[in-house]
């Protein structure tokens, strides 16, 4: 049996030690994640992490080292906030999902993967690692900031689509009136689902087609207002079809089930942004004469797969 070997069965004995210590919090999240739209793509976050370490295996653990005292810290600060969690996690203004218990165990498969594989191999795993941290479930709180920052933003967008196709609208705040129809915006309308999936797209996209730091934030930063964007289009979409086609379109499968539809629409939108970037990265990198980030993965954006949900 080879060293690594060895080490990757003691590893995967230890997260199995991990999963069995924390097994009420990891259900509740699996239940939290099957029954909340919102929660959905937590799910998916440890297999798209997994696989995206198998990617970069080859020759990566041929030497693999130990790191105990980087781990020891990590370890140190998953048991502070496993006990911060115990003593007063009840108190934090909407911890329902067991956010921070689910942020103990992370750290903890971090503080492993360290031990067992060093520092070196952690570095050059930074990104599939640090997107594990996408499993720990945002707090009511900051998912209803988010909401409403949606809202507002699609209100925005939707106003102006609706006055760039001609479309007569009275606006009040959420609620528009356009003729044959009154819509409002409630929280259910905010797309948040869909933005999140886009966003993780666009992490993948980035982490995978392109090789600087600020291209990939680039591409982060431009899908901020796509966020918005292709909510607004939905919106509108789905009005304007109500009014001129059939009233239904407000309550059918399209405005319930749709949200693949626009968030397809959202990353049609992204596309030229990331067509872009890979084209003109190295060459503005070259022009201040600092070399390219190691490459990721995949060499075109042609074969990325995108999580896709509503």
């Amino acid at each position: 049996m080879t060293p690594v070997t060895r080490k990757t069965l003691w590893y995967a004995a230890f997260l199995a030690a991990c999963l069995a210590i924390f097994f009420s919090p990891v259900l509740q999240l699996a239940r939290l994640a099957l029954s909340e739209d919102t929660y959905s793509h937590i799910l998916l976050v440890p297999f798209i992490s997994l696989g995206l370490i198998l990617m970069k295996r080859h020759g990566l653990f041929d030497n693999p080292g130990s790191s105990p005292r980087p781990a020891a810290v990590l370890s140190l600060a998953g048991l502070l906030v496993l006990g911060l969690n115990w003593r007063w996690g009840s108190l934090v203004p909407g911890n329902n999902p067991p956010t921070l218990s689910i942020l103990a165990l992370v750290l903890l498969v971090w503080a492993g993967f360290l031990h067992f594989y060093g520092s070196r191999v952690f570095h050059s795993l930074l990104f599939p690692l640090i997107f594990l941290g996408l499993a720990v479930p945002m707090p009511q709180f900051v998912i209803d900031g988010l909401i409403e920052w949606l809202r507002e933003g699609s209100a925005e967008v939707t106003y102006w689509l609706f006055r760039a196709t001609a479309t007569p609208v009275f606006r009040h705040g959420f609620i528009f009136a356009v003729p044959g129809a009154t819509i409002d915006i409630a929280p259910e309308c905010s797309g948040i689902r869909s933005a999140i999936s886009l966003f993780i797209t666009c992490l993948l996209a980035g982490y995978l087609f392109l090789q600087t730091k600020w291209a990939r934030t680039a591409l982060l930063v431009a899908a901020v207002p796509v966020l918005v964007i292709k909510n607004g289009i939905r919106i509108v979409t789905l009005t304007l079809l109500a009014i001129h086609v059939d009233p239904s379109f407000l309550t059918g499968k399209l405005h319930h089930q749709g949200g693949f539809v626009f968030f397809l629409i959202g990353l049609v939108i992204l596309w030229p942004v990331l067509m872009w970037l890979q084209k003109n990265e190295g060459r503005f990198m070259n022009r201040k004469g600092a070399p390219l980030d190691p490459p990721s993965g995949g060499a075109h954006p042609g074969s990325s797969g995108a999580v896709a949900q509503q």
